[in-house]
């Protein structure tokens, strides 16, 4: 196991087994992201309070999912980079900043968008999920603008991983926050202890849509680290093997 994993954080090991991943990762979150659309949009039952309005979960849930997630990983990424000074960590967290704030963005405009006709309002700033998620979308903006600001990369991965590490306290409060404080949206549906609130017809296809975000964002970074990795060792000898091979050089 640690064999393998030295391995992975090897930069050609990894650039190399990322190669083979891919295609895995988007076919496997297509398939599920197809049968999550499809059964959720066509085929679950209306709710009985919202009716067809719902159905926007099947969006918003799995990308407020990963927008936590996906900081998450950066901030695992970044500490892993700040106290092993691994590069490939740092690779991970660069990689993961800008799809996660896409991702945040995502299940901002779906929220706003259900909110309107459930709540009568795009947004309310009293709401403390609303707010915490806006925060963690300017956390990845400031991670971003931190690491462009700063021409030396060392020095870019060292700062930016304190703000990631930072930044991280705000994950629980996102996911606490319902429970913590007077909120508009409402409590767990998932992870209750009784089991999940859902009827099986609603609940699988979200389940499935989850699924395939998660996967569609593994091969979305896994692509993004292979160029982040490349512009960091674009000056070693592998990768000016890889772009001229031996014999093409001779």
């Amino acid at each position: 196991m640690w064999s393998f994993l030295h391995k992975l954080a090897s930069p050609p090991h990894f650039y190399g087994i990322s190669a083979r991943m891919i295609p895995w990762f988007y076919a496997a979150g297509l398939l599920a992201v197809a049968y999550g659309s499809v059964a959720g949009l066509f085929y679950a039952p209306a709710d009985e309070e919202m009716n067809d309005g719902f159905r926007i979960i099947y969006v918003h849930v799995p990308a407020a999912f990963i927008s936590m997630s996906a900081y998450m990983v950066m901030a695992i990424g970044a500490g892993i980079g700040l106290i092993w000074r691994m590069k490939l960590a740092h690779a991970v967290a660069a990689g993961a900043a800008p799809l996660g704030a896409w991702f945040t963005f995502l299940a901002l405009i779906t929220g706003s968008i259900w909110g309107r006709p459930m709540w009568g309002t795009w947004w309310e700033w009293g709401d403390p999920r609303l707010t915490s998620e806006l925060l963690l979308l300017f956390l990845y903006f400031g991670y971003m603008a931190l690491r462009a600001a700063i021409d030396d990369t060392a020095k870019a991965d060292k700062a930016s991983a304190v703000l990631a590490l930072v930044g991280a306290v705000n994950i629980p409060i996102i996911h606490f926050s319902v429970e913590w404080w007077t909120s508009l949206h409402q409590g767990s549906t998932l992870l209750k202890s009784g089991g999940p609130a859902m009827h099986p017809d609603m609940l699988y296809p979200l389940l499935a849509m989850i699924l395939g975000f998660a996967l569609l964002f593994a091969a979305l970074l896994l692509a993004r680290v292979r160029t982040e990795v490349l512009h960091r060792e674009r000056r070693t000898r592998w990768v000016r093997d890889l772009i001229m091979p031996a014999g093409e050089a001779a």
